[in-house]
């Protein structure tokens, strides 16, 4: 005859069956987590990758925007929160232009992340809204899928505009703002000119610019 499971043993027996379960779940979901954090990486890359290409062409450089990185962290002009990942593009050896990560925090919607080219000659390459939360069919438009805005600031530096013209034409600036935004296109000609001021400011280790000896 059968002897019936005690109330300790069913207990036990329950316990090791939620332990199993809860052991699987967490797999699974460490599992899914790091195959979606995987995901989300190589998208981030290929969107970085695809802007470096748009700021700095091919025929523009000659090295691998990605391998030729260097480690950069500036609270004031480029408003970093933690170190982050500039690049470097070369023409036989030569530094010609760098392409710096810079944070713009005063957007509508909070924190917009720029890449932002500048040219060897204080000359922007380019510039590139990598990452926002702004407002569809508005504050979007900084994206060059959207719109050309973007591209107004290709050329410019510090001097063209004056200094006092870097900002929208509602603030009496030579930019133009969105119809119906001001807010977001103000923040990214502020934070585009903020990187120029830092450029300017840290030339020489930017383009690993080195004094000649002195002679005799």
């Amino acid at each position: 005859m059968e002897t019936s499971m005690t109330p300790a043993r069913s207990i036990l027996r329950n316990a090791l069956i939620l332990g199993v379960f809860a052991m699987v779940t967490v797999g699974l979901i460490a599992v899914t987590q790091q195959g979606t954090a995987e995901r989300i990486a190589d998208a981030q890359r290929r969107v970085q990758m695809s802007a470096l290409n748009e700021i700095l062409p091919h025929d523009q450089h000659d090295n691998d925007l990605l391998e030729d990185t260097f480690e950069i962290f500036d609270r004031d002009h480029l408003r970093h929160i933690r170190p982050s990942v500039a690049f470097r593009g070369r023409q036989d050896g030569e530094v010609v232009a760098v392409i710096l990560p810079v944070i713009a925090p005063d957007g509508y919607s909070g924190r917009m992340d720029l890449l932002v080219g500048i040219r060897a000659n204080g000359e922007l390459a380019g510039v590139r809204v990598v990452g926002h939360r702004e407002t569809p069919g508005l504050g979007d438009k900084v994206e060059l899928t959207k719109s050309q805005w973007v591209l107004s600031f290709d050329g410019r530096s510090l001097t063209m505009p004056a200094p006092e013209d870097w900002g929208v034409r509602k603030d009496g600036g030579a930019f133009d703002q969105f119809v119906g935004a001001t807010i977001t296109p103000r923040a990214v000609v502020q934070a585009v000119y903020r990187a120029l001021l830092y450029f300017e400011e840290n030339r020489a280790s930017l383009l690993e610019l080195t004094e000649e000896p002195a002679n005799g």
